[in-house]
């Protein structure tokens, strides 16, 4: 359509129309967006949309219930996780309130005790307050779920890999005990990314990620989504964005829907610089220990390499010493950045015993492995060269003499 054919000649200075109309309607009209030629999905950023007709309404209406930029990212990442549909929300722990909110009160929840902070302290301080109780367990072993399973279990929460030790959950076995249970199974893939893992192949109802992370890969953008085969809870998902409101911005999901296009590339590349990096570790001499899906040494290797196609950029490691040498281990890298997130193009490294995984009591620390000399590491896409040499200096300057 010529944008200055006849719908844009209705509105202009030959019609009589005042300045105060001019600047509201001229070049304006509704109709001129309508495309199909267009390459790249644009940024809508209307958040109301002209209705045909009273009692009728048009493929949109109102932002919160539906955006075409937003829809369109949806669409690709439900494609991505093998689902028929994709619900984005304003973030990842947003994802979550609105999966637990399917519940009702007196519901109960079984979920992996290694979580994403954000996630299990959601779980205790405001999934109780609606009476819904979780009991936390050892996700690793599948009996450790089985037992913890009431008559009111409505839902399993899975993280896996998981953050930050990397346990791994054999979601298979679970969704079978779940749905033995009469319960459903949500997995939280974000360590993943849905190139690497499909959950909803391996039985899962519901796969949720922090598009945050991988999936957008350039820590520009605060989303989350959540992938379902099932009709009614696609339904009620639905329903949250419209009541709820926690959606993301029709230009995060243009950000995020051009992030995602390069998610092959990122991952491999993160793949390859991470199992150099935890083959480097692993060998140095001021390492404790070092957990990365991909290598056999990981206690679950086997498992990983049956449900997994990859093992994407997340590395943890112990390093010798406590507190003090973590500190100067952070303050003498050079290359990796010390902060917290994951799953950009720049290498990050965080503590989780004082930032990410804070709000876990001393008891659940320790058993969790979440000690002062534990190092998360999100390795990005340098030099792979670069990201050792770097990683070993300061692992020498906080740790002189081994």
């Amino acid at each position: 359509m010529d944008v200055n054919g006849s719908e844009a000649v209705k509105f202009s200075t030959a019609r009589g129309y005042g300045m105060e109309t001019l600047v509201q309607h001229a070049g304006q009209e509704p109709k001129i967006w309508s495309t199909d030629s267009a390459v790249i999905p644009p940024i809508v950023t209307s958040t109301t949309f002209r209705l045909p007709d009273v009692a009728e309404t048009g493929d949109f209406v109102y932002a919160r219930c539906g955006n075409p930029t937003r829809n369109s990212f949806e669409s690709c990442i439900a494609a991505l996780e093998g689902a028929k549909h994709g619900i984005a929300f304003a973030s990842g722990v947003t994802t979550l309130f609105c999966v637990t909110n399917m519940l009702k009160s007196g519901d109960h929840i079984v979920s992996g005790n290694e979580l994403y902070g954000g996630c299990s302290d959601q779980m205790k301080q405001i999934t109780s307050n609606l009476n819904i109780q979780t009991t936390f367990v050892d996700s690793r072993d599948p009996k450790n779920v089985a037992a913890a399973m009431t008559p009111n279990t409505k839902m399993v929460w899975i993280e896996t890999p998981s953050n930050p030790g990397l346990r791994i959950s054999d979601i298979a076995a679970i969704a079978e005990i779940a749905h033995n249970n009469g319960a459903f199974l949500c997995v939280d893939n974000t360590f993943s990314s849905p190139y690497f893992q499909q959950p909803l192949k391996l039985g899962a109802d519901l796969v949720m990620s922090s598009v945050t992370k991988y999936i957008n890969g350039h820590t520009d953008v605060l989303m989350g989504i959540v992938c379902t085969n099932r009709d009614d809870f696609n339904e009620r998902l639905r329903n949250f964005q419209l009541l709820i409101g926690a959606v993301p911005s029709p230009f995060d999901c243009y950000l995020a829907n051009r992030g995602v296009k390069t998610l092959p590339l990122r991952m491999e590349k993160h793949q390859e610089n991470a199992i150099a990096v935890a083959k480097a570790l692993a060998e140095n001499p001021r390492v404790e220990k070092v957990l990365y899906p991909g290598l056999p040494s990981h206690p679950q290797h086997e498992l990983a390499k049956k449900q997994m196609s990859g093992f994407s950029g997340m590395v943890s490691l112990w390093i010798k010493g406590g507190l003090k040498e973590v500190k100067i281990f952070f303050k003498s890298l050079k290359v990796v950045l010390f902060a917290v997130s994951l799953g950009g193009t720049h290498s990050l490294t965080e503590h989780p015993a004082t930032l990410t995984h804070d709000g876990l009591t001393a008891e659940e620390k320790e058993d969790l492995g979440v000690q002062d000399n534990l190092v998360r590491l999100s390795v990005g896409l340098e030099t792979t060269s670069d990201l050792i040499a770097d990683l070993e200096q300061a692992l020498k300057a906080a740790i002189p003499e081994v």
